[in-house]
């Protein structure tokens, strides 16, 4: 998980339809209970070390965090794992609050879809035009194309009913960097 826009996301996957906050910790560790890394601020502290176990023995269940600096919470996308959730939660400092949400699919296997739509971005010219492609901020892969009316059902199709409720088609007229 990278850092993603300047609104203090980081980069994840949708959630299930309908989930909202399935369980929220408040923190209690004092500040100088989690060290810091780049920032000084709880709250990225403990993004900080959220971060290690999502990306080492929990990277299977870790979907992806959205940080919110005006409140102070961050948004933990992961399929339910009680050990990873105990750990996340263990983490919280006092002012923080961590949300944990439900989703049905990992980080990893959104990379791996991120990767094949990205390997196939010529194989649709003279259908359509595909600009860019990335995993999202939050909860999707991102295909940025020039009519989207036209690619949407072609894009989804090929990558499959599986897949397709993590692949959100959208309009771009030229095309830029993704974070991702």
């Amino acid at each position: 998980m990278h850092p993603g826009a300047d609104d203090g996301t980081w980069s994840g996957a949708r959630p299930k339809a309908g989930t909202g906050v399935d369980r929220a910790c408040v923190g209690t560790r004092p500040v100088g209970g989690v060290p810091a890394l780049d920032d000084s601020s709880p709250m990225y502290r403990v993004a900080d070390h959220i971060d290690k176990p999502a990306e080492g023995g929990y990277a299977a269940v870790c979907t992806g965090m959205a940080a919110h600096n005006e409140t102070q919470t961050l948004d933990v996308w992961r399929i339910p794992f009680a050990r990873f959730d105990a750990a996340v939660c263990g983490s919280a400092l006092k002012g923080v609050t961590v949300r944990l949400r439900d989703t049905d699919v990992s980080r990893k296997t959104l990379d791996k879809l991120f990767d094949r739509i990205g390997d196939d971005m010529s194989r649709w010219d003279g259908t359509f035009r595909m600009r860019e492609v990335g995993v999202a901020e939050r909860w999707f892969v991102q295909v940025a194309v020039v009519d989207p009316d036209k690619a949407e059902s072609i894009i989804k199709k090929a990558y499959g009913a599986k897949n397709a409720p993590y692949v959100e088609v959208e309009y771009v007229d030229q095309a830029s960097a993704l974070a991702g």
